[in-house]
């Protein structure tokens, strides 16, 4: 049996990939070559090089090379995928669409497509094109009706309350992060860790194993590390592996006290407010207030609420009093519990953790 836990391989992605067992990681990023097809070197206006993608791993003699490639390296990471796992696949517009066309026929469900903007592009030196300033990454689960990995909640705290949008803002590695030997990179397209930390906090949990087809200087494998997931990753570049390795080697896990996220709703169990009334935790005939403690409404045995002249769940209440379509009545209203003015949901979160459902 493979040890396919937080190690890195040097080899060729094709043949490795057939010697791993099926349904083994919960999660695929491939940031796979983007046959750029570059014929000519790139200068700027100042006749200096431009050290673009031009390496010959990005090299293939035609689009049929390319695409039986991508066939044969997606075919296999459908396989080693459990079956509520997913995948993630970054490509420019010279190699993206062809991408997503295989990932389609291969049977993959493709659930987002995510612009990453880059805030300090590449300039178009010749002024002959628009600047290209994103890459597109494109986020599918194995099958259309796979229950894969979303932690919605945790991105929606990570973006400041807002739901996490599919246009992202991110700069391209630079600085220290940047790797390089004599002046010169390392790899000429070493991906920014905060972009794999984004795409791991969303769509893996602490404990889960990620693998990487074209590791590359190692920038998953460091994510994945440092944020307590376990990692496996292929590199065919022997030069780009070994940076990969020290790489890895210098890097620390984070301390699991500061590993936890926030648990989605949608994981958890529903609980009507009527459950809570049933099971005797709030009484019929007792009142729920607003958190001004000037409005008050009378708990029915059925798990509505009377104020005034009106009646209805929690919800429906709660929307009338703020004027709005809906309100989330758990958040709105409050109850008076052994002595203490405390919020509903605090109730409905003390079930959750007493498993009473």
């Amino acid at each position: 049996m493979l040890n396919l836990q937080n190690k890195i391989l040097n080899g060729d992605c094709l043949e490795e990939l057939k010697k791993i067992p099926s349904k083994t990681f919960n999660l695929v990023f491939a940031d796979p070559p983007y046959n750029m097809q570059i014929g000519e070197n790139l200068t700027r206006p100042d006749s200096s090089k431009v050290y673009g993608v031009n390496d010959e791993w990005d090299q293939f003699k035609s689009f049929k090379d390319y695409d039986d490639f991508c066939k044969a390296w997606l075919t296999e990471c459908k396989r080693i995928l459990k079956d509520n796992g997913s995948i993630w696949v970054i490509g420019s517009y010279h190699n993206i669409f062809r991408l997503g066309y295989h990932l389609q026929n291969l049977g993959y469900w493709l659930l987002n497509d995510i612009i990453w903007n880059k805030n300090n592009p590449m300039p178009n030196f010749k002024g002959t094109r628009f600047t290209n300033a994103h890459e597109t990454l494109i986020w599918a689960s194995k099958y259309k009706k796979a229950k894969y990995t979303f932690n919605y909640q945790s991105l929606k705290c990570f973006n400041d309350d807002l739901q996490m949008r599919s246009d992202w803002t991110l700069p391209i590695c630079s600085g220290k992060e940047r790797l390089r030997k004599n002046g010169k990179k390392v790899h000429s397209t070493q991906k920014p860790e905060a972009l794999l930390h984004r795409i791991i906090l969303a769509t893996t949990n602490k404990g889960d194993s990620i693998f990487d087809p074209f590791l590359g200087t190692g920038t998953t494998a460091v994510v994945s590390k440092k944020l307590g997931r376990n990692y496996y990753g292929i590199e065919k570049n022997k030069r780009y592996f070994r940076a990969a390795l020290e790489r890895i080697a210098k890097t620390k896990k984070i301390e699991d006290t500061y590993l936890d996220t926030i648990e989605n709703n949608k994981s958890k169990p529903r609980v009507p407010f009527g459950s809570l009334v049933e099971l005797g935790i709030i009484k019929p005939g007792a009142s729920l207030i607003d958190p001004k403690k000037k409005i008050i409404a009378k708990i029915r045995a059925d798990g509505s609420i009377k104020y005034g002249n009106s009646a209805g769940s929690i919800h429906k209440i709660a929307a009338k009093i703020m004027g709005t379509e809906s309100y989330n009545g758990w958040t709105y209203w409050h109850y008076n519990f052994n002595g203490s003015t405390v919020l509903i949901d605090s109730l409905r979160q003390k079930f959750y953790s007493d498993k009473r459902v």
